[in-house]
């Protein structure tokens, strides 16, 4: 995969957003747990009241909480309130929302920031929770007795002002008095002081008149209708970034196949024989397919999965920070299944593709070669082929599924078994009060995130394998080296063209073979002429005239067209000045006039019927209504093969090119239709310089030029009538075809 990160580049501004957009994403999801507890701890525990500090207090009040505050906290609350009295501006609207106003003056709080009222709940909630605590306990006899020693209420003389009482006490009697609640406060976290301090602020708000209901509605309504806005913002980020992954990873298989398929067409044969047809395929599409899948998982998954699981864990950890050990158990038990589950499915991922290269191969060959299968009644034994080849992809598939599927169970095992563990370890916890309901729910919700961003992760350590596999495979093709290139400095061939083809000295050798196919091969085809090469099957003929194209290159001698060495001019315009019919007529689905136009795209119908003409291939042509226009079906499976081969003589005529090269091109003709179309060629290629190769002599026999090649070699040159007297070879084959009247 590494190999291929280069074609990420044109998407890196698509990238930079899908991750600034997946980190809006993950702050939105990991925002979710916190509204929730927000819900449940002031929403439903504390009817809406969100903090220690009073919005309105009674000045009664407040002088009863200036008994039990430090100098500096008094200050902070008499600048932090203004006083509400029949007097002030003011008195009408606050009457409206506090109608115990109308009793006595009423302390209301001023506009703050954040970090001023966090202050001023730290200074209010121990003095306040003080007040709130004796004043229950003056009102209730049993309660009066939980508070001990502390206070003696008993003695309090009848109608006696406890807290007018304490006024007059010296301030360091009072200290010593409340010392008690300063002991019982110090077990209590901040968090849970100030939640025991709303209980102080609600009851003051019921004496104050105020619509408890109506407090705690709107605080649900307000922290809900922003978990919906959170919410539904993720989903646009979820639904966009989805987008941009999909984008990206679909641009960068488009570009890795258009790269393949541009690499193979740039192939000489001697590269077409380290790779088959079928791996080629695969590689160009599943092996893209896996590519360009696990590009969308990275994408959406890698960068999203590390900001939910490391937000997650510092937001648990803030909700629960004692708990930290339920999540390293949890991480620890998701790394240990992701290590057997990578360890067990990684060597099945590493021979997965070759085994879908195995299917392809078999397939590809069963359809193509259904007729001699048919003729040798081996449809049972080629289905057993293809059988083993289904099964062994199958059984692999099939492993690495269970595996796999072992993983969900197993997932939600632990998921399970941590929320258990949550419930257990948090309900101790709520008890003792050092931590709210909310806070629980939010560590598990917290616990699960991390959890599922760890799932996402392992999802990428099954497919990441297979992928990489599939990356070094399509990067082997994009990385392989040409053995044919372009000369840095071509040479253009001089004007006007006429097409001399001269081997001088010419050998060959495939690639890693230990001896030559081709030994010093010298002769010069004219134009105007018709030069043929014959010879026994295997001896090199075709080889000898793929080296004119450039399809290998020499590794003896040289090649010269009109002079310059094939070598040091552009392959495109070699190949401008030839029209090449392959031993194999190929056609290309479409019609017959789609595959004529292959050689010129400007030809025009006069052209096209010239050429299937001389061709003879206009009798097959036009005898149908289609004409032109008739289908051909894929590798031209609806025409015979001598139909294949005369429409292959035909497209290569439409290019009118000055050299012609037919390699065992009239094999599928009958031998009428070999002379008529020999003799048509004749008259209308007369200045072209024709090169044939064929196993028949009556093809050749007037040619202008026979070269006679055996075991690689050059036996004889010449034409048929000093061929006869001069190449025992040459006269072997033509006595093997042709009798003694039919040579003369």
């Amino acid at each position: 995969m590494l190999r291929l990160w280069r074609y990420l580049k044109p998407y890196w501004l698509l990238i930079l957003l899908n991750i600034l957009l997946l980190f809006v994403q993950a702050n939105a999801d990991l925002a979710l747990p916190d509204y929730l507890s927000k819900i449940v701890n002031v929403g439903i525990q504390q009817g809406g009241v969100e903090n220690a500090t009073p919005q309105a207090i009674r000045q009664s009040e407040m002088e009863r909480v200036f008994l039990f505050a430090s100098a500096e906290t008094k200050t902070l609350l008499t600048e932090s309130y203004t006083l509400v009295d029949s007097q002030s501006a003011d008195y009408a609207s606050s009457l409206k929302r506090y109608p115990a106003l109308e009793k006595g003056p009423v302390y209301l709080l001023k506009a703050l920031d954040q970090a001023q009222l966090d202050k001023l709940n730290t200074a209010i909630a121990k003095p306040l929770l003080i007040v709130y605590t004796l004043e229950q306990a003056l009102a209730d006899p049993a309660k009066a007795a939980q508070m001990g020693q502390s206070f003696d209420f008993s003695r309090l003389p009848p109608g006696a002002d406890l807290f007018a009482l304490l006024g007059r006490m010296p301030a360091a009697q009072l200290t010593q008095m409340t010392g008690a609640f300063d002991e019982k406060f110090a077990s209590l976290g901040e968090s849970m002081l100030n939640q025991m301090a709303v209980g102080a602020v609600r009851a003051e708000y019921t004496v104050l008149g105020v619509d408890e209901a109506a407090v705690q509605n709107d605080y649900i309504l307000r922290m809900g209708g922003m978990m919906l806005l959170i919410s539904l913002l993720g989903g646009v980020c979820t639904v966009i970034t989805g987008w941009l992954a999909a984008r990206t990873a679909a641009g960068m298989a488009r570009d890795l196949r258009q790269d393949v398929f541009k690499k193979v067409e740039s192939f000489s044969s001697a590269e077409f024989d380290k790779f088959s047809t079928a791996s080629l395929i695969t590689r160009s599409t599943n092996d893209v397919t896996q590519v360009q899948m696990v590009t969308f998982m990275i994408l959406r998954m890698v960068f999203f999965a590390p900001i939910i699981g490391v937000g997650g864990i510092l937001r648990a950890l803030g909700k629960g920070a004692s708990m930290w050990w339920i999540i390293a158990v949890a991480v620890a038990a998701l790394l240990g299944l992701i290590l057997i589950v990578f360890s067990i499915s990684l060597p099945r991922f590493k021979i997965m593709q070759s085994l879908v290269d195995r299917l392809n191969l078999v397939t590809r060959e069963n359809l193509s070669g259904m007729m001699v299968i048919r003729a040798f009644n081996k449809q049972e034994f080629e289905t057993q082929r293809f059988d083993k080849a289904n099964r062994d992809l199958t059984d692999t598939g099939l492993f690495i599924a269970r595996v796999m599927a072992t993983m969900m169970p197993v997932m939600m095992l632990i998921m399970n078994g941590i929320s258990l563990l949550i419930i257990w370890v948090g309900a101790h916890q709520v008890a003792e009060s050092t931590m709210q309901v909310g806070d629980m729910m939010a560590f598990m919700q917290y616990a699960m995130q991390i959890v599922f961003s760890f799932l996402m992760l392992s999802m990428m350590f099954i497919f990441l394998p297979r992928a990489a596999v599939s990356g070094d495979r399509i990067a082997d093709v994009l990385e392989t080296g040409l053995a044919i290139h372009d000369p840095e400095s071509p040479r253009a061939f001089p004007q006007p063209f006429v097409g001399r083809i001269e081997f001088r000295d010419v050998s060959f050798r495939y690639p890693h073979a230990q001896d030559d196919v081709l030994c010093s091969i010298s002769f010069t085809a004219e134009p105007g002429q018709t030069t043929a090469i014959i010879g026994s099957t295997g001896c090199g003929k075709s080889t000898l005239i793929n080296l004119i194209p450039r399809f290998y290159d020499v590794t003896g001698g040289a090649i010269y067209v009109d002079g310059c060495d094939v070598r040091q001019v552009r392959q495109t315009d070699l190949r401008d000045k030839i029209g090449y019919i392959p031993q194999k007529g190929l056609l290309f689905s479409g019609t017959i006039e789609s595959n004529l136009l292959y050689a010129d795209k400007n030809a025009g119908p006069p052209a096209l019927q010239e050429a299937a003409e001389i061709a003879q291939a206009s009798e097959f042509i036009f005898s149908r209504p289609e004409g032109l226009s008739a289908e051909i079906a894929q590798g031209g499976g609806n025409v015979s093969g001598g139909q294949k081969q005369r429409l292959a003589i035909a497209r290569a005529l439409v290019k009118k090119p000055p050299i012609y090269i037919f390699d065992d091109s009239f094999s599928a003709l009958d031998f009428k239709t070999d002379a008529a179309l020999r003799r048509a060629l004749k008259e209308k290629t007369g200045d072209s310089t024709v090169l044939i190769v064929t196993q028949r002599v009556a093809t050749i026999k007037n040619a202008d030029q026979i070269i006679v090649l055996e075991e690689g070699g050059l036996v004889g040159k010449g034409k048929h009538h000093e061929l006869m007297q001069t190449c025992e070879t040459y006269r072997e084959i033509a006595l093997s075809q042709l009798s003694k009247e039919e040579l003369a």
